[in-house]
């Protein structure tokens, strides 16, 4: 079975384009760092760290030091499917963080993308 192609993308690919969604809307990149370290348990030295080895997507997850476990918490649809009906879970970890982009640009507080 072939992997999705977003899987052998590398994070340094994307992250500017969530960085740049954010800045469209008056967010900052900052809380975009925010929302990736709350979801990954990545610090921001390991994230600088993972965009320079150019890590692909699959491996940015697959070692991500503590996964949040408020992350389930995550509902609501997301290029037209369900997070809760995702089952591979790599591509449902991908997701919540297109999500958490998502409303970040949509002008909801850090406190509610944060499941706080």
């Amino acid at each position: 079975m072939n992997k999705p192609r977003i899987y052998t993308m590398t994070f340094a690919s994307v992250y500017p384009l969530y960085v740049a969604k954010a800045e469209r809307k008056g967010r900052t990149k900052q809380e975009v760092d925010e929302i990736i370290r709350w979801l990954t348990g990545y610090t921001q030295s390991e994230i600088e760290s993972e965009i320079e080895k150019q890590t692909d997507f699959e491996n940015f997850y697959a070692h991500a030091p503590k996964m949040n476990p408020n992350r389930s918490l995550i509902k609501g649809v997301i290029c037209g499917v369900r997070l809760e009906e995702i089952e591979d879970n790599t591509m449902r970890e991908i997701r919540y963080l297109d999500k958490l982009i998502d409303e970040l640009a949509n002008g909801k507080e850090m406190e509610k993308i944060l499941r706080k």
